[in-house]
């Protein structure tokens, strides 16, 4: 509990105790009166100090209908009234404020726990980083390393800047970036993001950003900014509030004027003044707007937190409000649906043991760096004796020529076997194939194929169970590579062999065709890639893969994905609907309420203890459901 926390509880167990106290005591004599007074009147500005002083402030500034404004108003009248009415009973002016307190307390607890998870976010923020001289580690603060320097990270310490590790491996703790809770290995040459933290071995880390540019600090941006962008719902509580406040305050001058001066001009009756006031002064403590002013934004808070540990960064309410209308959702495929990493997913046709195969055709490889060579090395998964390799010939754009163990070994694609006068077969698989001949005799083919998330599948099934109408792949892949990976997902669409321009162009005809059919209805693209920058941008919600996907495309993007994990995705729709749900739900008991309440106030049903629950009761209970945002799982 905070200090601010501490002291409002501190003044409403003492205002409570003292009140029951004060109820019990007889004062009869006209001084005891007097000294019930003092004490009533103390223990309303014990409790009541803080609001009074801002209603003070906003007369003074010119802004004067606001919720203090009401509270304050409202408790002096009840005071009044029971000065003028001699009646003694004070309470009830001592108890609108206690109450109104008691509200501000869960308020601010609620703001409180919602806060913490932006809070812990915050965490990540690197105090230092550690530079090595003369054999002894110097701290220094993140800001002044420059890029491709050499940094020490210790067990235990936060990864200060986004690098590549020269030397070590370890494991990271990656939680407060991507909600992963499974920690990270690395070792030399894998990249690291600043904010994870180290948790076993020593790291030797060669910056490749400086501090600004650096992950955490594009995190802290992102979040430090998600409030400035308010929904249209949270747009139409400040709007609503500024005509609402002014509009119930004249309603309760008229409801005590107007009422006794016809009861005494035109009907001839008692004027009734004291009664009309009170129900005009309950009426007022009906209509504060509390609820409604503080639950709509706390929902949308608590969303976004929720969603941050869940390891997707939303930049601004107003976006998680129209990720809660998609109807179609986007995907670029590769880095997205797929790992964007090739790999062996087949052998067909091999005339020898395939473990032979792939042995010669990563030899034949193994002098270069192409991401074709790569997958097959990492698919041979051993070590390779480059002595065994002779007569390395590489023709661009076709394969390589190569002698291995004494057998001229080509690698390469049917072109290549074309030119050569290889028979080669067919294969109807997707994907890149490469075709091998051992000393001009076709032996068979390899299968390369980028490989699909686990998760891109289950992650389809959700967006359709959550009514997401259509899903859409956009790729610049061939289209037998695109049709594959749209059947195995589910996906109701394909477009394929697309430039980025062409990917615009495509995403505007489906943004046109999702809001001929549902008016609210709105698109979101989903992508990694500088070239999905422009597409991410022109979307009704622009999603990034955040943990590969490049800096244009995170910036660009109003919701960062910090994992890759494409069911995020469907998480994001979800935490989005279901803060809206509470929304809506909070807007309709809120007003309800207060209609039902207003009207009972005004004919003198209601009195001023109907008054506090319609207020007070009211806001507590849209601030308890608002919190619930926090928790989605």
């Amino acid at each position: 509990m905070t200090k601010k926390q501490k002291k409002m509880t501190w003044r409403i167990s003492t205002t409570f105790c003292s009140l029951v106290i004060l109820h019990f005591i007889p004062f009869e004599s006209k001084i005891a009166s007097i000294i019930k007074l003092a004490l009533y009147l103390a223990l309303y500005v014990l409790i009541s100090g803080d609001i009074l002083r801002k209603a003070g402030r906003g007369i003074l500034n010119r802004q004067v209908f606001d919720e203090n404004f009401l509270m304050a108003i409202a408790s002096l009248g009840a005071f009044a009234l029971a000065l003028y009415s001699k009646s003694g009973d004070y309470i009830e002016a001592v108890a609108v404020m206690l109450f109104y307190q008691v509200g501000e307390l869960f308020e601010n607890i609620a703001v409180g726990k919602s806060r913490k998870n932006i809070s812990n976010l915050m965490d990540i923020r690197p105090d230092y980083a550690n530079i090595e001289k003369d054999g002894k580690l110097i701290r220094v603060s993140p800001e002044e390393v420059k890029t491709d320097t050499e940094i020490i990270v210790q067990p235990g310490e936060k990864i200060p800047l986004d690098g590549i590790v020269v030397e070590g491996t370890s494991s990271l703790n990656t939680t407060a970036l991507t909600g992963e809770s499974l920690p990270k290995d690395v070792s030399k040459d894998d990249e690291v993001i600043s904010g994870c933290i180290n948790l076993t071995g020593v790291l030797k880390i060669r910056t490749t950003k400086e501090f600004s540019e650096s992950t955490v600090s594009k995190i802290l941006e992102l979040v430090e900014n998600s409030t400035s962008r308010k929904s249209k719902s949270e747009a139409f509580i400040s709007k609503f509030a500024r005509v609402y406040t002014p509009l119930v305050c004249y309603s309760a001058l008229a409801l005590a004027v107007l009422p006794p001066v016809i009861r005494l001009f035109i009907l001839g009756q008692p004027a009734l003044w004291s009664l009309w006031l009170y129900r005009a002064l309950t009426f007022l403590v009906i209509s504060c707007p509390c609820a409604l002013v503080i639950s709509i934004p706390l929902t949308f808070f608590a969303g976004i937190g929720g969603a941050s540990r869940n390891g997707i960064l939303v930049k601004g309410s107003n976006y998680l409000e129209t990720l809660s209308n998609v109807k179609t959702v986007v995907f670029d495929k590769t880095g997205t649906l797929t790992h964007g990493t090739f790999e062996v997913s087949g052998i067909h046709h091999s005339k020898i043991e395939e473990e032979k195969l792939l042995e010669y055709a990563a030899l034949a490889e193994c002098a270069s760096s192409h991401p074709i060579s790569t997958s097959l090395k990492n698919a041979h998964n051993k070590e390779l004796d480059r002595n065994r390799v002779k007569d390395i010939q590489e023709i661009s754009g076709k394969g390589i020529i190569a002698t291995v163990d004494g057998v001229k070994v080509t690698v390469g694609n049917k072109k290549l076997m074309t030119e050569l006068g290889i028979e080669y077969k067919e294969c109807h698989k997707p994907g890149t194939i490469i075709h091998i001949a051992l000393d001009g005799v076709y032996s068979g083919h390899i299968v390369i194929s980028d490989v699909i998330k686990k998760n891109s599948k289950p992650a389809i099934s959700m967006l359709k169970q959550l009514g997401i109408d259509k899903t859409v792949m956009l790729t610049g892949d061939e289209q037998t590579t695109a049709t594959f990976v749209t059947e195995n997902l589910g996906i109701d669409e394909v477009y394929a062999e697309l430039l980025p321009g062409e990917k615009v162009s495509k995403v505007e005809e489906l943004i046109a065709s999702t809001k001929n059919k549902n008016l609210n209805g709105r698109l979101a693209f989903t992508g990694d890639g500088i070239n999905d920058a422009p597409v991410i941008t022109r979307a009704d919600v622009g999603i990034a893969m955040g943990a590969i996907g490049s800096d244009a495309a995170i910036e660009a993007a109003d919701i960062v994905i910090m994992d890759d994990d494409p069911l995020k995705i469907a998480k994001a729709i979800k935490i989005s609907k279901h803060s809206l749900r509470i929304v809506r739900q909070n807007i309709i008991f809120s007003i309800g309420i207060k209609v039902a309440c207003l009207i009972l106030g005004a004919v003198g049903i209601a009195n001023m203890w109907i008054a506090i629950f319609a207020d007070v009761g009211v806001m507590i209970l849209a601030v308890l459901n608002a919190i619930r945002a926090l928790r989605i799982s």
